[in-house]
């Protein structure tokens, strides 16, 4: 057999496997997820095309879907600047820490700890301090109880991004800012700020697809309680699917969460010219 023949068939037997488990576990899904949000597709059942219904049903008649669209949005506003600056400040404080090493991995470990476990102790902790009734049995309150409880969970890993970040900076650049009499907060805004702007684009832009795709948290925490206090878009499209059993309602909630999160990351991407500055 031809050399190359062999080399070609090598290479198609590398990737085969590859290509196979990204049509059947990605595209597949993908695609019958765009087929089912068209219909009404109950787990068992006769399945019946509705067009649009769906989307008309969840954005103009779902008072539940509207609910868990406003919580999304607000543990989204509060979660995503509170977690930056949080690790933001926490990188800054380590760059100049004796003990750093040792730092970033006191902070960093509620990260890589499952979120599963770190929600039911703080779960318990909720319970167990307060009057009554608790911060997550309080409507007022729930929701704060969610997003602190995240904050903890998830800032170490910006902080890591931040910390590399600080590490980088140019010491020249830095000195050439002292000596033009650049010093404290001028200095972070003009120069220091501007240095990291490319881990600053990355962990905005990641954190903010996780906070909208929020779920463990909530539903271990509350169960999106009190009442739907703290329903998210994740926790109301897992409801249609696994407990109304109506599967193309599922789908199109998945795919409108997915239309938010697309236009969210686009117009990050459109406007990073103004603020990120990569190193030529």
């Amino acid at each position: 057999m031809n050399p190359r023949t062999t080399e070609q068939w090598s290479a198609l037997g590398f990737v085969t496997p590859s290509v196979l488990g990204l049509g059947l576990f990605t595209l597949f899904p993908v695609g019958m997820a765009v087929v089912m949000s068209f219909f009404e597709w109950p787990m068992l059942g006769t399945r019946e095309f509705v067009g649009l219904e769906n989307f008309r049903y969840l954005l103009g008649e779902d008072p539940d879907f509207l609910t868990a669209l406003r919580n999304t949005f607000v543990f989204t506003g509060l979660y995503v600047p509170l977690n930056l600056l949080l690790a933001l400040g926490l990188a800054f404080w380590i760059n100049r820490s004796r003990w750093a090493n040792l730092w970033r991995v006191l902070f960093f470990v509620p990260a890589i700890t499952p979120m599963v476990a770190n929600a039911v102790i703080w779960k318990l902790l909720f319970q167990a301090v307060g009057g009554e009734p608790n911060l997550l049995a309080d409507g007022r309150t729930a929701l704060l109880a969610v997003v602190a409880m995240s904050v903890w969970q998830g800032f170490g890993y910006n902080m890591i991004v931040f910390s590399a970040a600080v590490n980088e900076m140019s010491p020249s650049v830095l000195e050439a800012a002292s000596l033009d009499g650049a010093t404290g907060l001028r200095r972070l805004v003009s120069v220091q700020l501007p240095l990291i702007s490319p881990a600053l684009f990355f962990a905005t832009t990641m954190t903010l697809i996780n906070a909208l795709q929020v779920f463990t948290q909530p539903y271990i925490l509350t169960a999106g309680g009190p009442g739907n206090a703290t329903e998210t878009l994740v926790m109301n499209v897992y409801q249609a699917g696994f407990e109304s059993r109506d599967l193309g309602l599922a789908a199109a909630g998945a795919w409108l969460l997915f239309a938010i999160i697309l236009g969210v990351t686009a117009v990050q991407f459109l406007g990073q010219k103004r603020w990120v500055h990569y190193e030529s």
